[in-house]
């Protein structure tokens, strides 16, 4: 397992990249994909595309970012890629539905983004999870779900006007 205790810098940062560029000709830049929701954490287990396991132990003043050189060699390099994070797309289908919703979701304290009359729960854990904890409301057919990558959503919205994100806010709890 390869401890990892700080992070080298960033992967535009001129004389990183041209390292970086050279080794991606070669084959040898690793990539791990952190959760959005992982960034944050300055510990943590995980693996990287290549199969190495890495232990991420930073100090207090350093953070993971999309892009962050957590190893840099002769041989090769690993970069830190965000996955794309995941929402729950609940759409209840009358107001009392809306209602009942926010209530149960309210009570779940789940991190949760408003789109005009759609509601948005990020994903933390297997969407079934969720799912089973609104299976009432989600079983009677009063409320509409569906599983949206946060890029596929990024590009629904900018092919329809209808769904700027002049309407959303982000909320958590």
């Amino acid at each position: 397992m390869l401890r990892i205790e700080r992070v080298l810098g960033s992967r535009l940062e001129p004389g990183l990249s041209e390292q970086l560029h050279r080794l991606e000709h070669r084959g040898a830049v690793d990539f791990v994909h952190i959760p959005v929701t992982d960034l944050a954490r300055r510990r943590l287990l995980i693996t990287t595309r290549g199969g190495e396991e890495l232990a991420i132990a930073l100090p207090r003043n350093e953070k993971l970012f999309d892009g962050a050189v957590l190893l840099l060699d002769q041989e090769r390099a690993i970069v830190v890629r965000a996955a794309t994070e995941r929402w729950l797309r609940l759409e209840p289908r009358s107001i009392s539905d809306a209602i009942e919703l926010g209530y149960h979701v309210g009570n779940l304290h789940w991190r949760v983004r408003f789109d005009a009359e759609v509601l948005l729960v990020a994903l933390e854990g297997r969407p079934e999870e969720y799912v089973s904890r609104l299976e009432g409301l989600i079983e009677s057919r009063r409320v509409g779900v569906s599983v949206l990558d946060e890029d596929a959503e990024d590009r629904e919205s900018s092919l329809s006007p209808d769904t700027e994100h002049q309407h959303s806010h982000d909320h958590t709890h």
